[in-house]
């Protein structure tokens, strides 16, 4: 479960988005927009940060990328047995990530609880993250059908039963 990055792995590239995201890209790589950096507190992007790195901690990256690879070429093959079938292999391939992506949202934000705490931080941190981005978003959050990010409600009411 615990899998730290080296100080001489580790990559951090900041867009420069007005947006507030960040994102891990495995093998110690995370991206951080502008916005973000512009808008959060020291706290924020404590929080918006753990998480990433829960996601790093956890391999979804990993997970990610071979589940993506897997199907691709179970769609070059559903191809091969029944021509025409590809139009229908970008939806099947979202509603088999969506699940994937959502459970693991949910572990990433249990993670970076255990991770702020093993440094002095309270899991508020990481709920009052969540609220913020919420926010800070106009409450526009995921959550529907397509989505592969569980809606922000969701993910602060498990966290607050966590406690």
């Amino acid at each position: 479960m615990d899998r730290p990055c080296q100080p001489d792995e580790l990559r951090v590239q900041i867009m420069n988005e007005p947006t507030i995201n960040a994102a891990n890209a495995g093998g110690c790589q995370f991206f951080v927009t502008s916005g973000l950096l512009q808008r959060a507190n020291d706290d924020r992007l404590l929080g918006v940060m753990a998480h990433e790195i829960a996601h790093q901690d956890l391999g979804h990256a990993v997970k990610a990328q071979m589940l993506g690879a897997g199907l691709s070429i179970g769609a070059a093959l559903l191809e091969q047995i029944l021509p025409g079938s590809g139009a229908i292999a970008p939806l099947a391939g979202t509603l088999i990530t969506r699940g994937h992506s959502r459970t693991e949202e949910y572990a990433a934000d249990r993670h970076a609880i255990v991770l702020l705490r093993r440094i002095g931080y309270p899991p508020e941190v990481m709920i009052d993250t969540l609220g913020w981005i919420q926010r800070s978003s106009g409450d526009q959050q995921a959550g529907g059908f397509l989505s592969t990010h569980p809606a922000l409600n969701d993910r602060i009411s498990a966290l607050k039963k966590m406690r």
